[in-house]
């Protein structure tokens, strides 16, 4: 049955095509139609009618909403009633039906389309203006800091909510300062926003800045932080890109927007020729690293993504995750320990990838500091040596270690266990066999651990904020761009490199705590401050030697090789096998042994 609605809309425009050939012909004669004329006119409409009417259906005109007239809508419509114009013109030059003037085929299409296109877009601005004109306002007034594009969409989109209601604009381009953006006024710089906002008696702002640089939205959000005001963030410029920007996903600004860095350069045809069609191994697949490698491997469509994980629920997960979001590439998960020869052996046989990605280790440093020490070293280097030595047997091409800025002149014994770990993996390095490979990186947003979850909920328990030490510093890079960096360097590797990732620069942690108590709406004598001191293993700087004295050039800017002189010799390597073995070893042993082949090791 067909919809009331289009049955109106069709009848609308029937009539339409009535009056605009009745008004052709009364524009042709200066509204005195001579009688011959005024019959051969409406006689005319017989033909004419279902002419146009059968146009109007086969151009599509009656498919979209006029309460959401668009250009492209204008254009359905200007075709079928050039196309009708055509063939009436034809059907008076060629066929001769009836004395119609030659100016009334020229007036006639002009006069149906303004009438036809006016009617939708007049329905159109009367129905926003009663839905979300003035007479619907509600919500609560807001700045816009930014007057740029986004922020256009952003008022766009806010005239249609009864959430938001926009009253300013705060920019720092002094081009854009006293000019309007969608009637509303540009103020300047952002520093002055908490001026502005006390002038027109608004509590909150949303941020419109997507595509500007971290420190830029890091110093908006702080401007508006110290005022008192509730910051809040829109969509990134993939979102309004993709159409996904809604008020409803505008929501409050957390730390990991201010922190977020630049976006990572990929060398695609690279990494098609080390993902796309092959078997692709993830070991600690449902960890922060691993579950975001597995996602961006399933990008490049290997012939077959292999899961392993020792955690049921986290294998679970990722598995479940991965089905639905790329239903093309078959997945196969397996539940095992990295330092379980036995299944290790298992699962490369039944699989036989081409590379693998080991992201399974314990990273955390108090909790393997002490009681948990021995398991430490057993995960990150003998499972580490077992997933190695199995991947050799297997005749795997690639094989790609996580590790982390705490190798570099360890100080605890996770950092210690993963300096091992790369030892481990360079002494089995050898011509014509697996290619082993080693990146290195700092801290990340988000990851299982981090401290910016910690923080969060100690805001959300009322504080206090345990900080280890007022000059505390860390490396901070995203979840994704770390696994996309990890990617490149597996694709640039040719074996036995260690290769450090560029984390820009240092943040102390107690301003990241600040930061986040202030976006959280409060200030720190609501949520108070509370120095803990450096905990077992903790160092106050991390280092990755980044620098071009400790490191070698590549061609992507954002990896670098570190230089580093630490072959393991055949003795060594047997002294190495026989300590690993025992499944019991004490936390002083244990210090005393990862001294013994990680020298620069420093027992604190």
């Amino acid at each position: 049955m067909t919809n009331p609605r289009t049955l109106a809309a069709f009848a609308h425009d029937l009539v339409a095509a009535v009056l605009a050939w009745m008004l052709a012909f009364a524009l042709r004669f200066n509204f005195d139609i001579p009688p011959e004329f005024y019959a051969a006119a409406w006689q005319s409409l017989f033909w004419v009618l279902p002419l146009f009417g059968a146009l109007f259906f086969a151009f599509g005109l009656y498919r979209g909403l006029w309460r959401f007239a668009s250009l492209s809508d204008l254009q359905h419509l200007v075709a079928a009633v050039l196309t009708g114009a055509l063939l009436t013109t034809a059907a008076v030059v060629f066929i001769g039906l009836g004395p119609i003037p030659r100016s009334v085929l020229v007036l006639y299409p002009l006069l149906l389309a303004l009438a036809m296109g006016g009617s939708r877009f007049a329905y159109r601005s009367w129905k926003e203006h009663r839905l979300y004109g003035p007479t619907k306002m509600r919500g609560q007034p807001v700045l816009v800091l930014g007057a740029g594009e986004a922020a256009d969409s952003l008022l766009r989109e806010m005239n249609r909510s009864g959430l938001w209601y926009a009253v300013a604009l705060v920019d720092d381009n002094p081009s854009k300062v006293g000019r309007r953006l969608r009637g509303l006024p540009v103020f300047g710089p952002l520093a002055r926003v908490g001026e502005v906002a006390e002038k027109y008696g608004v509590k909150h702002v949303i941020m419109a800045l997507p595509g500007a640089k971290s420190f830029e939205r890091r110093s908006a959000a702080e401007h508006a932080a110290a005022a008192g005001l509730t910051v809040m963030t829109m969509p990134s410029y993939d979102d309004l890109l993709a159409g996904r920007l809604s008020v409803s996903n505008i929501r409050r600004v957390e730390l990991e927007d201010l922190l977020g860095r630049e976006s990572v350069s990929l060398d695609d045809a690279g990494l098609h020729e080390l993902l796309t069609g092959r078997v692709v191994m993830v070991s600690g697949a449902g960890g922060s690293i691993g579950s975001e490698l597995c996602r961006q491997i399933a990008k490049f469509a290997p012939s077959r993504l292999v899961l392993f994980e020792a955690s049921e629920f986290s294998l679970y997960r990722i598995d479940e995750e991965l089905a639905q979001s790329f239903p093309g590439v078959v997945i196969a998960a397996w539940a095992g320990d990295v330092r379980d020869a036995e299944r290790v052996e298992e699962v490369l046989t039944a699989e036989k990838p081409a590379v693998i990605f080991h992201a399974a280790a314990y990273k955390h440093v108090p909790l393997m500091e002490h009681g948990n020490a021995w398991q430490a070293v057993r995960t990150n280097a003998l499972g580490t040596l077992t997933l190695a030595q199995a991947a050799q047997a297997a005749g795997v091409d690639k094989f790609v270690l996580i590790s982390t800025d705490k190798a570099v002149n360890p100080t605890n014994v996770m950092g210690a266990s993963k300096r091992l770990a790369e030892r481990l993996c360079r002494a089995h390095q050898s011509a014509g066999g697996t290619r082993f490979v080693t990146v290195r990186f700092g801290n990340v947003l988000g990851s299982n651990g981090s401290v910016i979850p910690k923080f969060r909920e100690q805001i959300a328990r009322g504080g206090p904020v345990t900080v280890t030490h007022p000059d505390i510093v860390r490396y901070f890079m995203t979840i994704p761009e770390a696994a996309q960096l990890v990617l490149q360097a597996g694709w640039m590797g040719q074996g036995g490199e260690i290769f450090v990732l560029d984390m820009g620069e240092p943040v102390k942690i107690v301003d990241l705590a600040r930061d986040m108590i202030r976006l959280s709406g409060f200030s720190e004598e609501d949520i108070h401050l509370e120095f803990t001191g450096l905990r077992p293993g903790e160092k106050l700087y991390e280092e990755l030697l980044a620098d071009d004295e400790a490191t070698l050039p590549t061609p992507h800017p954002k990896l670098r090789i570190a230089r580093l002189v630490d072959d393991m010799s055949e003795a060594e390597r047997h002294e190495l096998l026989a300590w690993l073995m025992p499944s019991v070893r004490s936390a002083d042993s244990v210090k005393e042994g990862l001294k013994r082949f990680v020298p620069e090791y420093v027992i604190q």
